[in-house]
């Protein structure tokens, strides 16, 4: 097939690249995987590149499956020598190729993060440390953004008594996992980079035989990320990396839109190609779109156009409470939908998940179906962590998280005092070393393990899944529940996934990772005829004929929080151009003057985001006049006045929000935003 064929300029410039870096802004809408796949394929079919030299990084495992796909459609050959995953994909392959010298067994197991989460309790139990002081997932946080940032416990800055007993806990827990052969997500990353950096024969070995490296998403690599590319990367090496500043909404994940800068200075780029026609949203959209973003002062700069109708304007609705804007909502979806629009193509978006109650329960009651996106994975069911739990201890019984997770399910009368003792007793060695004699259940548990491992051995994948199922009890456990029939047939569906899983090496082992490695991503929106409700953030990469952009009030989108961190608005406006892009054909602006969260009433002024896109684009429709003045009314304090606060003390007032908000300096504390409702601030 013609590769070329139905590229715009600006795309063939980007897939016929002589062999060099370059930098692709690709602006929503505007092709990017065609992009990307067409280099992949001109590399190969014109240039005559192996597949043995290409590597090519994904943030989700459906688009390197999808980008896998495409290529093999558009080439008569095999591609299987070809790397394509994501970061956490591609670094699981690479340490079990080398696991001697990443210093890992060869058949050790990845945690997902319920698993991590379950064994830094372990850990915090076991320094007999108060789990308020020192909460479990803020723990699970702070071992993982160290590891992001390239940090070991020894490498982590020490300030006070509980900076200390941090390092600590990340320390016992490394020693942990050590023990266990397990390795959380950021232990993927982080270990393959190490790997690189301090072994130069196996560095050398991949420079030389991955002269293409090609990264989509690329404004969402953290710094870990970034470095380990580097690492991969020889002198002769051309990264092709496809990304949109603009776009770039996961800053709370480590991402860091700064590796664009350090990309063109780090591998010399030469031009930055920009692809900014759209192929998704009408005119009027995208010129608001653009609009909006150009507020952001910190972009490399592009201007989305398309040679498609202007389209409708956008419409604007301001409710006097969150209760009449669903109705409005509710309304505006039945009408859609009456015109011929399926409800699965109609997202009604949100900023903060506590918004969709109301929303779901004005859907309910007009009886229209609706999904909230982002619901549990497959492999994140409960029956299916069960199951998953009983094969990794088929594999390696001393594994002591799985064990934790399934010694007492389905019940079989192993009590919390049985395993606190056994815990106990265990102390460096594995749980399950020290599991037989402490008890008749235990000793029943630990045969039935045996003979799982037994019968499983030498055994078809999908067979090892379907005795686990029914040997571990949990078939008969589940034919006995109330609710038990979907997750019969989700276990159903294991033993299927099971059969059709291909390995190249232990299949047990590689199913277990693959397991793992997808439920760490979020859900696709597949599914029946359904209005999608989701967060912004969940609406990233999707699309649809009709949005509907809710609770557009400051203090929620933007988000109160964002005022008081380095960059946070723009954050924001980029997480609302997300918004508005995601829309095809309609799109729907709504506020509310009150709102209900968190069972408090709060009264709101529009979104600064709705101030900062052109009138003309924008269609009022049913505007309550008479509550407009309650927006214009001054604050009761002027910029410059000197206040003081019950906690932060003494300040100056920076800036003023009607009657509800106030900027100061404390001279303490720093500068916060204040709501006056409950500040009790003191003029002086």
């Amino acid at each position: 097939m013609d590769i070329l064929a139905g590229l715009n300029p600006e795309q063939i410039e980007a897939v016929t690249l002589p062999h060099h870096s370059a930098l692709v802004l690709a602006g929503a809408g505007s092709g990017k995987t065609r992009v990307l796949t067409s280099r992949i394929a001109y590399l190969i079919q014109k240039q005559g590149v192996s597949p043995h030299e290409i590597l090519a990084v994904t943030f989700t495992n459906k688009a390197a499956r999808e980008m896998t796909a495409r290529i093999s459609a558009m080439l008569p050959i095999n591609i299987r020598g070809m790397w394509i995953g994501t970061f956490h994909g591609l670094c699981n392959r690479m340490l079990r190729a080398h696991h001697r010298e990443a210093g890992l067994p060869e058949t050790f197991q990845i945690m997902d993060s319920a698993d991590q989460l379950a064994m830094v309790k372990r850990i915090i139990k076991s320094l007999n440390l108060d789990d308020e002081k020192y909460p479990p997932k803020q723990l699970q946080h702070f071992i993982n953004g160290q590891k992001e940032e390239g940090l070991r416990p020894h490498d982590v800055s020490v300030y006070d008594t509980f900076t200390r007993t941090q390092q600590e806990i990340f320390s016992a827990y490394e020693t942990q996992c050590n023990r266990e052969g397990v390795v959380d997500f950021a232990e993927l990353l982080l270990r393959s980079f190490e790997l690189l950096k301090r072994n130069e024969i196996l560095r050398e070995h991949y420079q030389a035989r991955f002269r293409h490296l090609l990264i989509d998403e690329f404004q969402d690599t953290n710094r870990l990320q970034y470095q380990w590319l580097k690492l991969l990367a020889g002198k002769d090496a051309a990264i092709f990396a496809v990304g949109d500043d603009d776009q770039s909404i996961y800053a709370f994940r480590g991402a860091d839109t700064g590796n664009m800068r350090e990309l063109e200075r780090d591998f010399h780029i030469r031009n930055i190609i920009k692809l900014e026609q759209n192929y998704r949203s009408h005119g009027n959209i995208l010129d608001a779109a653009n609009a909006l973003i150009r507020h952001n002062a910190s972009r490399l700069g592009k201007n989305l156009w398309t040679s498609d109708a202007r389209g409708e304007k956008l419409r604007f609705y301001q409710a006097p409470t969150d209760l009449q804007e669903a109705e409005y909502i509710v309304e505006e979806i039945r009408a859609l939908h009456s015109g011929g629009v399926p409800l699965n193509d109609i997202a009604l978006l949100y900023r903060s998940n506590a918004q969709s109650r109301v929303l779901e329960h004005a859907l309910f009651n007009a009886s229209l179906s609706y999904r909230v996106y982002g619901g549990l994975r497959f492999f994140e069911r409960q029956e299916i962590k069960h199951a998953l739990a009983y094969l990794r201890l088929v594999h390696n019984p001393d594994d002591d998280g799985a064990l934790l997770r399934v010694i007492n399910f389905p019940a079989r009368g192993i009590g919390a005092r049985t395993i606190e003792s056994l815990q106990s007793d265990a102390g460096s060695s594995s749980l399950w070393a020290k599991a037989r004699g402490k008890s008749r259940k235990l000793d029943e548990f630990v045969n039935l393990v045996e003979s799982m491992r037994q019968a499983c051995s030498g055994a078809p994948l999908p067979e090892m899944v379907e005795t686990v199922i029914g040997m571990s009890g949990l078939k008969s456990h589940y034919l006995h529940e109330k609710d038990g029939e979907d997750r019969l047939e989700n276990l159903d569906e294991l033993v299927n996934a099971a059969a059709i899983f291909e390995s190249e090496g232990d299949p047990l082992v590689e199913f277990l990772s693959h397991a793992a490695l997808e439920a760490g991503e979020r859900q696709s929106g597949e599914g029946t005829d359904a209005v999608q409700l989701m967060t912004v953030h969940s609406a990233k990469g999707l699309e649809f004929h009709a949005v509907f952009v809710s609770g557009l009030e400051e203090g929620l989108f933007p988000h109160s929080n964002s005022r008081n961190e380095a960059g946070g608005i723009e954050e924001e406006r980029r997480l609302m151009y997300v918004a508005l892009t995601r829309a095809r054909r309609r799109l729907y602006l709504s506020c509310a003057q009150s709102r209900m969260l968190h069972g408090q009433t709060n009264y709101n002024i529009p979104s600064r985001f709705l101030k900062e896109i052109p009138e003309e684009l924008v269609q009022p429709i049913g505007y309550v006049e008479e509550h407009a003045p309650a927006f214009e009314k001054k604050s009761p304090y002027r910029i410059g006045a000197n206040v003081f606060h019950p906690k932060f003390g003494e300040g100056v007032v920076l800036a003023c929000e009607g009657m509800d908000q106030v900027q100061v300096n404390f001279r303490r504390a720093g500068t916060k935003w204040l709501a006056l409702e409950y500040a009790n601030l003191i003029a002086i």
